[in-house]
């Protein structure tokens, strides 16, 4: 009879043992409150709690992914784009993490939200296109420090996507194409500029000796007979002409 009544306390002692032993992976920390006041984080491990006196929650010490959802912005030039971004943060203090905020996680995402509208409302649209590494800086700053006395460390913030109306994409479309229009017609002038100033400077050293210009002609003639089939004009010298017509007037 004596055994079988310790078989019950054996088993409540077995039951009380393995309900204060707890095992916490290299990635985890426990913080520990006794009778409601924390005592300290234990972790990694094996550790031992006091059954019915000490409570303990376990943080998460890796880096977490947060997807920051698509947020409907007026940017600083009246115009509606839609953001969405994602965060890496990670908890550095366990205990500032469970006793100063409610909800680590939940609280840094609205942080992240308010933050990301606050700062795409100050910029104007071209500079959220184009300076997008200066904007993910600004963020990671902003919500790193309002994080900070939460024990929460934010490392990189980045905006993923940028949507903007579809009547704000053609104007897009068409201001990039005028810009490369102007960038031709400035190219094509000045190919012409050039041009004319490389044939003015061909004409000054052609006109400083009669014959140049007649072996130009030859060169020209030639190159045009190495085509087939090709009509060959050979133009006469006007000082021959003109030297001809005096000769004919004499006779």
């Amino acid at each position: 009879m004596g055994i079988i009544g310790l078989f019950p306390i054996v088993i409540f002692g077995i039951w009380v043992l393995s309900a204060g032993i707890k095992i916490l992976a290299e990635y985890e920390r426990g913080v520990v409150f006794r009778l409601g006041r924390l005592i300290d984080v234990k972790g990694p491990g094996l550790i031992f709690l006091i059954p019915f006196v000490d409570r303990m929650q376990k943080v998460d010490l890796r880096t977490v992914t947060m997807d920051i959802p698509v947020q409907e912005v007026m940017s600083k030039d009246n115009i509606t784009v839609k953001v969405n971004a994602v965060c890496y943060f990670r908890v550095l203090d366990p205990n500032k993490a469970i006793v100063a905020v409610q909800n680590y996680f939940l609280a840094t995402s609205q942080i992240a939200q308010t933050s990301m509208r606050s700062v795409v409302g100050q910029v104007h649209l071209d500079d959220l296109l184009s300076d997008r590494e200066q904007l993910n800086q600004r963020l990671q700053k902003i919500i790193d420090l309002q994080t900070e006395p939460w024990g929460i460390k934010v490392s990189i913030v980045e905006l993923k996507d940028v949507q903007i109306p579809e009547n704000m994409q053609r104007a897009m479309a068409q201001q990039a194409e005028a810009e490369r229009e102007r960038r031709a017609k400035i190219i094509n002038a000045e190919g012409e500029l050039q041009a004319s100033q490389k044939l003015s400077e061909a004409a000054t050293v052609l006109a400083r000796e009669p014959g140049a210009m007649q072996l130009r002609y030859l060169q020209t003639a030639r190159e045009m007979a190495a085509s087939p089939g090709s009509t060959i004009i050979f133009p006469l010298p006007i000082d021959f002409i003109s030297s001809f017509i005096k000769t004919v007037q004499k006779s």
